[in-house]
């Protein structure tokens, strides 16, 4: 059973973080630049939110807002689920699936050590089940 743990080990502790003063058409950039689809909101050392696509589309253009002058912290979603390096992989795909979530800051003892997506579960899944065929097909067939 893989843990947050492992998936971060491959991927990184590197997370793109946004101040709630920062504009949209700020995030915006960032992400692109980035090439990612969610910002943490920190207010200094702690979480206070998270701005991702979903949140771009929804509360900003949706709603015609100017992204030149509208704040981060106007659209964000203040309530953000997050997980620990010890959270299974399964645990936060049942999370990001029941509550319709693409990205999960991981967090211990108040500080932000990465952020895990959706493809990051998918690809983590995908490795296992990998790992499992072919140490069944070893097993099978006996060591080639």
């Amino acid at each position: 059973m893989s843990l947050v743990r492992d998936v971060l080990r491959k991927k990184g502790g590197n997370v793109t973080t946004i101040a709630p003063g920062s504009t949209v058409f700020e995030a915006a950039k960032l992400m692109h630049q980035d090439r990612i689809g969610a910002l943490v909101v920190m207010d200094g050392e702690e979480i206070i939110g998270i701005f991702t696509e979903r949140d771009l589309l929804n509360r900003v253009v949706a709603d015609r807002l100017d992204p030149d002058i509208t704040q981060i912290y106007e659209v964000m979603t203040g309530r953000v689920a997050f997980c620990t390096r010890d959270t299974t992989v399964e645990a936060c795909r049942t999370i990001m699936t029941r509550h319709r979530l693409r990205h999960l800051p991981v967090v211990e003892d108040g500080r932000l050590l990465g952020i895990i997506s959706a493809g990051d579960i998918l690809a983590r899944e995908l490795a296992d089940q990998e790992e499992t065929i072919k140490y069944l097909h070893e097993y099978m067939l006996g060591a080639v």
